[in-house]
């Protein structure tokens, strides 16, 4: 359900940021840095999390939904 949803993007999110400050050390690319800083406009940044959310969320349907596909075609 959506609290599933909820747990697996912040889980996809907290991995994300993980391998980012794994791969941007001693190249010079302040990316973990980046995405850790607080967004001067919350406005924008909750509207990016509300557009990443669903895009996760469509995403899991639609694997749902090919998945149900390949087992009834199975049958």
């Amino acid at each position: 359900g959506a609290k599933f949803v909820r747990i697996f993007y912040h889980l996809a999110r907290y991995v994300m940021i993980e391998n980012m400050e794994k791969l941007s050390v001693g190249t010079g690319i302040p990316f973990a840095e980046a995405v850790m800083q607080r967004p001067r406009n919350m406005y924008i940044a909750e509207a990016r999390h509300r557009v990443a959310y669903s895009k996760l969320l469509q995403i899991l349907q639609r694997e749902h939904f090919l998945f149900q596909e390949y087992r009834r075609k199975a049958q």
